[in-house]
């Protein structure tokens, strides 16, 4: 396997190089080495009883969607199980804070992505103002015991920050703007986060460095380069689980049984999507 960028040598809110550019050819063909791999995890997964979570936090733009879909797009949504919470009830906003987000830890044989997650307290909550002062140091401060506890049980806790540049963000929001596929990616909370940079840079350098601890470490992915992020990134999951291949027992599908002599083919009208015309 390619050597991936060591994160942790890479400040998350300052870094002005740029990435070293991907060839295509290249990603293309160790994008589908690693999703076999994750495929060869899933079997793992399902069969050791393993239990997963993957958090993917960072940046507006910062390519987390696309991350997961890669991750994602080739194995079984029923051991890959992705959480993407929407805005809590009104039910939901009286419970213990991280309660909603326990209901949705792994049972064995589950891998669990976070597309963001309980740290929400830590970045947008705090910055728009959802969560006071108070609540949002309250946070940092029980989280890693939280985390201590995930792990303690068994889970596999992985921690994933997808870094931006001003530059490459503002590039990607234009982008959206201009592009009518890509118009819904662009809410209004992205629009405060264009505005407001440094708030959230204040907010997330905090959250990084009180919520890094060694049961459960931060890693950060340097995304200005969507395609080497997501090489690296993926590649850091399978060199982080200690998963071994298991042998695929391949059934014998054994003889299809021969069209009956008394059967006759249905003449009811069917309805049959029409070819497209060009």
């Amino acid at each position: 396997m390619d050597e991936a960028y060591d994160p942790k040598q890479v400040a998350p809110t300052e870094r002005k190089g740029k990435q070293k550019k991907a060839k295509s050819w290249d990603y293309n063909k160790e994008i589908k080495r690693l999703q076999i791999e994750l495929a060869h995890l899933q079997a793992w997964v399902k069969k050791s009883g393993a239990r997963i979570v993957i958090i993917f936090e960072g940046r507006d733009a910062a390519g987390k969607g696309g991350m997961i879909k890669r991750i994602t797009e080739k194995v079984s949504p029923r051991v890959f199980r992705v959480v993407a919470l929407p805005a809590p009830t009104d039910r939901e906003k009286s419970q213990i804070y991280m309660q909603r987000y326990i209901a949705h830890l792994p049972a064995a044989g589950e891998v669990v992505i976070f597309d963001r997650s309980w740290y929400n307290r830590a970045g947008v909550d705090r910055v728009m103002g959802f969560a006071s002062e108070k609540k949002a140091h309250r946070f940092l401060e029980l989280a890693p015991r939280f985390e201590a506890a995930i792990v303690e049980s068994g889970v596999i806790l992985l921690k994933y920050f997808l870094t931006v540049s001003e530059e490459e963000q503002e590039r990607r929001f234009k982008r959206r703007i201009d592009d009518p596929v890509r118009q819904w990616k662009l809410s209004p909370m992205d629009v405060e986060s264009y505005q407001r940079w440094w708030d959230y840079t204040r907010a997330y350098d905090e959250m990084l460095r009180m919520t890094d601890s060694n049961h459960a470490p931060w890693w950060l992915v340097p995304s200005d380069d969507k395609e080497r992020a997501r090489i690296n990134c993926i590649s850091h999951i399978l060199q982080s689980i200690p998963y071994e291949r298991v042998k695929f027992d391949a059934p014998d599908l054994g003889k299809r049984q021969k069209r009956p002599s008394n059967y006759v083919e249905d003449q009811s009208v069917r309805h049959v999507v029409p070819e497209t015309t060009r």
